[in-house]
Formats: structure tokens, C-alpha cells, sequence
């Protein structure tokens, strides 16, 4: 237990202490010093006339009420004198409590689901968010931050054991994928409800436009001409060139038509056999897949590949590297245009601001909730962790000034009491 000092040092100042503090405690002390003079010179003269009596009685009940207040107001931070009586030193003592009390008092009247959501709603972030956009300096802005973080990511990422970890992983994942169930997968998907007969037709346009094509025309009827060298005796052998040529052109332009009226055509109908053939071979047929992934096994073993993809990475690396550390980088001047005129079409789409706001609004609530929990430990942990002497003084330092108006109207509200009391006992004896 703390010696107790020889003298009842009532305001031993902490070196802390503000000056404003200071000065009220030397005017709470001195006042209590003034009620114990008056006592004991109208003690001393109370017999020779009335008024001294109630000087007296004045003057003991304001010492009584500052050293009540006194206690009072010390016991809030520590124990008076130093003796550990019952409910004092109240604040460090209570530390935890406190911290608890706070916490619980900050989330529940500033973190409430609805307070935050009213908050939310009143920010309207979807505005806020297009017209910070659309300010070209802050675009700028933000796109350099990004250019900065990507060119020192890139600088990190550019070492050969990160070259080599991606390569060999790139290769250990394609090694792992079943190519050929991949593909006919891929193909399954791609030929759902007849879909490859739109490739078939695009084929077939194609087709048309080639044979259109008067120069091809012109190089088919040679080739037939030459074929046909023994009508050259007769002069016939250009004609025949010519009249096989615009069969042929007919024939597929009568070929897509009809095609493109009937589509049960029997054309149409064996491609759809070969397609749904082909995809359940890939699918599982064993001989597919050994020969896809042989095939596979062919293409990642070979070296060239290996290098091919290492030096893809480096020239990448090296071109982004270089732009994105000038400071007319294209790059960050492309993000910055970007994000400006999506800012500047945000704030022409009211619709996508709302649509902006009313997911923040809908996807908040299991945020908050989430958190709100978090912050509250936080909170009490970090009370726990404070220094208990120093958070007395901080408290102390803070709203201490205000406390020792307790004492002063202690003194001055106790003095008048003592007064009116030694009045009524007066009047009554």
C-alpha cells in the first residue's frame, strides 16, 4: 500500500498538467484555504457579536463541501491520499468496463445496420463516385497510382525463379487437361441446338463469293482449258473452260439456296451426324484421346515451345516495364481517359448511379453486421492495452478543468447551506 503523505497535500500538480487545469486547481485549493481562515477568525471572535456565528457556520460548511468534492473528483483517478478506500479510484479501475461501455455505445449509436444505411443513402456514392471521375485531375490521378503499383509489381515479378515457377506451371496445367474430353466438350456446347449449321452457311457464303469472284473465274476456266488440251485442235478448249466454270458457279449458288430454304436438307442433316460423331469420339472414344494427348505430350515437351513462352513473358514484362515507368506512359493515359469518360457517363445515367447506389444499399447490411463485432473488440481491446496511468492523466487533462468547478461550487454551494442552516437554527432556538 502507498505511504500516505505527512501532509494532506490535497492538489500536488502533475508536471502534465495544462496550465488551464493549474489554475483552477489553485483557485479550488485557495478558496478552501479562504473558508478556513473565515472559520477560524469568526471562531475566534464569535462571541462578540452575532454575525461571527454565522461567518462561522458559513465557512465550516464550505470547507466540508470542498473537501467532499475534493474526494470526490480525486477519486474519479485515483485514491485520496493514497488510501485504497472502497469506490475510488474509479476510472482505472474500471479500465475494462469502460472500454466494454464505450464500445458498446459506439456501436450502438453509430454503427446500427439502419444509421449506416441512412448514412449510405444520404451520400448517394453513386454521384459522388461519377463526378470524382469525372474530374480529369483526379482520373489522372488515379490512373498513375495504378501505373505506379503495376510498374513495381512488374519490376518484382520480373526475376527468373518467378519466370520459372509460371512456366512451370503454365506447362503442369496444360499438362493436366484432358484435351481431347476439353474439346468435344468445348464442341458440345458450341453445336447445342444446331449452331455449327450457321457455320455451315457462312462457309457456303464464302464459297459463293469466291466463285463470284471474276478473276477466280477466269483462272478456273484455264485450268480446265489445259485439262481439256485435245479440244485446243478444234477451238474448243476455252469454251469448255468456260461452260464448266459457270456450272459450277450455278450449282453452288443453287446448292445455297437450297440450303438456305429447307433446313432438313439432306447436306445439312449428314453434317449434323458428323458433328455429333465427331464430338462423342472426342468425348470418348479411347483412341481420340490417346491421340490428343499424344499430341499434347508432342507439343508441351518441345523445347521451342518452352523458349517461345519464356520469351513472350520477357518482352511483355519489358514493354509494360518501359511504359508504364515514362511519365507519359500510354497506358496510364488510356486508364485515365477510361476512367473520366465512365465518370462522364455516370454522371449522364441516372439509372446506373441508382443501380450503383441500391447494390451498396443491398450488399452493406452482412458487412456491417460483420464487422460491427470486429470494431467493438477493437475497441475494448484497445482500451485494455492503454497504459492505465497514462490514460488517467490524458482523462485527467482533459476534463479536468471542468471538474474543479465541482470543488469551487462545492465550497461556495456548501458555505450558503451551512448558512441557511445555522439561520433556521437561530430562528427556531
Amino acid at each position: 500500500m502507498p505511504t500516505p503523505p505527512t501532509a494532506p497535500d490535497l492538489d500536488r500538480t502533475a508536471p502534465a498538467d495544462p496550465p488551464g487545469l493549474r489554475r483552477m486547481k489553485r483557485l479550488a485549493l485557495g478558496l478552501l484555504l479562504a473558508a478556513a481562515g473565515v472559520y477560524g477568525v469568526a471562531t475566534a471572535l464569535e462571541g462578540r457579536h452575532p454575525a461571527w456565528g454565522y461567518l462561522a457556520a458559513f465557512a465550516e460548511a464550505a470547507m466540508v463541501g470542498a473537501i467532499a468534492d475534493w474526494f470526490a473528483v480525486v477519486a474519479l483517478f485515483r485514491h485520496p491520499l493514497g488510501l485504497p478506500v472502497p469506490h475510488t479510484a474509479i476510472i482505472p479501475s474500471n479500465k475494462q468496463r469502460i472500454g466494454e461501455n464505450l464500445a458498446n455505445f459506439i456501436v450502438a449509436n453509430f454503427l446500427s445496420t439502419e444509421q449506416v444505411l441512412a448514412k449510405l443513402r444520404e451520400a448517394d456514392p453513386g454521384l459522388r463516385l461519377a463526378q470524382w471521375l469525372a474530374e480529369p485531375t483526379h482520373a489522372q490521378r488515379l490512373a498513375a497510382h495504378a501505373a505506379r503499383a503495376a510498374h513495381y509489381g512488374l519490376h518484382a515479378v520480373d526475376d527468373e525463379r518467378v519466370r520459372e515457377f509460371l512456366r512451370a506451371t503454365v506447362l503442369r496445367r496444360l499438362e493436366s487437361v484432358d484435351v481431347s474430353r476439353l474439346a468435344g466438350e468445348l464442341l458440345d456446347v458450341l453445336t447445342a441446338d444446331r449452331r455449327h449449321q450457321a457455320v455451315l452457311d457462312e462457309v457456303l457464303r464464302q464459297l459463293g463469293r469466291l466463285l463470284d469472284d471474276e478473276a477466280l473465274q477466269a483462272r478456273v476456266a484455264e485450268k480446265v482449258a489445259a485439262e481439256v488440251r485435245y479440244l485446243r485442235y478444234v477451238g474448243l478448249d476455252q469454251v469448255a473452260g468456260n461452260l464448266v466454270t459457270a456450272k459450277l458457279v450455278a450449282g453452288v449458288g443453287r446448292l445455297i439456296a437450297e440450303m438456305a430454304e429447307d433446313p432438313q436438307h439432306p447436306i445439312r442433316l449428314r453434317f449434323d451426324d458428323f458433328m455429333a460423331d465427331f464430338v462423342d469420339k472426342l468425348k470418348h472414344d479411347p483412341d481420340f484421346r490417346l491421340k490428343g494427348e499424344d499430341l499434347k505430350r508432342q507439343v508441351l515437351g518441345h523445347p521451342a515451345l518452352s523458349e517461345y513462352l519464356q520469351g513472350l513473358w520477357g518482352q511483355l514484362l519489358a514493354w509494360l516495364q518501359d511504359d508504364l515507368g515514362r511519365p507519359d506512359s500510354r497506358l496510364a493515359a488510356r486508364l485515365a481517359g477510361a476512367l473520366q469518360r465512365l465518370g462522364e457517363k455516370l454522371l449522364a445515367d441516372e439509372a446506373m448511379r441508382g443501380w450503383i447506389n441500391q447494390q451498396l444499399v443491398q450488399g452493406a447490411p452482412p458487412w456491417i453486421e460483420r464487422y460491427r463485432e470486429d470494431i467493438r473488440r477493437y475497441i475494448v481491446g484497445r482500451v485494455e492495452t492503454w497504459n492505465t496511468d497514462e490514460m488517467t492523466r490524458e482523462l485527467e487533462r482533459n476534463i479536468g478543468r471542468d471538474l474543479q468547478f465541482v470543488r469551487i461550487n462545492g465550497t461556495l454551494v456548501g458555505g450558503t447551506v451551512g448558512l441557511i442552516i445555522h439561520a433556521l437554527t437561530q430562528w427556531l432556538g
